[in-house]
């Protein structure tokens, strides 16, 4: 037994009042809510119909990619973007340069499927 009493305590969960930022930020999250739901609706149709019929193969070989698959989608793009920088001036360098440069880093990584094209055309 305790020799001393403790008083009663009596908490009260006090919460911190919203500031103008936080309180503009709740009413457009509650204005724009049933235009996000909406979209994400229709994002979903869109989605399934895509997958199911036309790019099944095409969303199948993206959610399984083999090994190191975005690494060099990465680098083929990073090429193309350098491309674009390059290529100040003319309309003609703007899509010489991105699509050469892209190819040649395609090519790279890909040199069977880059000779069978060049034979083709």
């Amino acid at each position: 037994l305790s020799l001393y009493s403790s008083p009663a305590r009596e908490t009260k969960y006090v919460e911190n009042p919203q500031t103008q930022l936080e309180e503009g930020v709740s009413r457009l999250r509650h204005v724009m809510e049933p235009y996000t739901a909406w979209c994400q609706v229709q994002w979903f149709y869109i989605t399934s119909a895509l997958c199911s019929d036309f790019f099944s193969e095409g969303c199948e070989f993206l959610q399984n990619p083999p090994a190191g698959f975005y690494p060099r989608l990465g680098v083929i793009g990073f090429a193309g973007i350098v491309g674009l920088f390059l290529a100040r001036g003319s309309k003609i360098k703007k899509l010489v340069y991105p699509t050469g440069l892209m190819g040649i880093g395609a090519s790279m990584y890909y040199p069977q499927q880059a000779v069978a094209i060049a034979k083709v055309s």
